[in-house]
């Protein structure tokens, strides 16, 4: 099969590199904004005309939560009307698609770990041209696989461990937040699932479950457990001191509550999901080298 992976310098973009080693038997084509602009549909249509994808997996996305309160119309280009132009072109040109999403397209007002059949209602701007997104594929009548996902980090990019790892080094306190509660997920883990899926699916086509699914590590912590966590496994001393949202304010409103339900995807493509620690422990020992 030929698979092609958008957004391929990004966190996940980087970890499905790393994957497709164990396809070898697939051709894949990586491309980042520079190869391929997917908010450009000419260049989307030639693309397909040229290289013929089987799968298509969107890795690109607008991630700057608090910039696109304030930068919405280019968060909007990149969330919404990429995946669509994507999608759309899967559907003409019969290929699948697998698609990116986010706990964000939920509110957070939830106490029980988010099903995929739950309401949204997203509170930010980057959670609502996510949901947008999400809206354009199902529309496009394409093949498609959405997977949403949260709290994602890795050895790769700028995140939160890397940021939090280089604050504690230098810093004697931190305040980070205690009443936001969700689940990290290691981007290796979701791109595993993500080469689980197009290992099923080129034995058997049927094996590609059209649908919503979610996927986190397992667990639940808050981000000030989380920043422990890291501290810890980084033998740091920095002193993490709990804060109230409100205590720390920020352009865009975030999901006090973010933990999602991962029976689906678990029972449907048979994929076994690690706890959260153990894969933050993976990572650091990476970025340790």
């Amino acid at each position: 099969m030929n698979i092609l992976v958008t957004g391929s310098n990004g966190q996940l973009g980087n970890e499905m590199r790393i994957v497709s080693e164990q396809l070898k038997q697939h051709t894949f084509f990586f491309t980042d904004v520079a190869e391929l602009d997917i908010t450009d549909k000419v260049a989307v249509n030639e693309f397909f005309k040229q290289n013929a994808p089987d799968i298509v997996v969107n890795c690109a996305a607008y991630t700057d939560v608090n910039r696109a309160e304030s930068d919405f119309e280019k968060a909007e280009l990149i969330n919404a009307t990429a995946p669509k132009i994507l999608a759309e072109c899967c559907k003409a040109n019969g290929a699948k698609f697998i698609h990116v999403s986010t706990d964000y397209v939920f509110d957070g007002s939830a106490h029980l770990p988010y099903k995929e059949t739950d309401k949204e209602n997203p509170v930010s701007a980057y959670g609502t041209t996510k949901y947008h997104g999400e809206q354009n594929v199902v529309a496009s009548g394409c093949e498609y696989v959405i997977i949403r996902t949260c709290w994602l980090y890795s050895s790769f990019g700028k995140n939160f461990v890397k940021t939090m790892a280089t604050l504690g080094a230098t810093k004697e306190e931190l305040g980070v937040v205690f009443d936001q509660v969700g689940t990290p997920t290691y981007a290796a883990d979701l791109a595993n699932a993500i080469a689980t899926i197009i290992a099923k699916t080129a034995q058997d086509p049927a094996a590609f479950v059209k649908g919503i699914y979610h996927f986190s590590n397992e667990g639940v912590c808050s981000w000030y457990d989380f920043t422990v966590a890291i501290m810890g496994l980084y033998n740091l001393n920095c002193r993490i001191k709990p804060l109230h949202t409100d205590e720390y304010p920020t352009p865009a409103n975030r999901p006090a509550y973010s933990v999602l339900d991962k029976t689906k995807i678990k029972t449907t493509f048979g994929i076994t999901i690690p706890h959260w620690y153990e894969s933050l422990k993976v990572c650091v020992k990476k970025l340790k080298g």
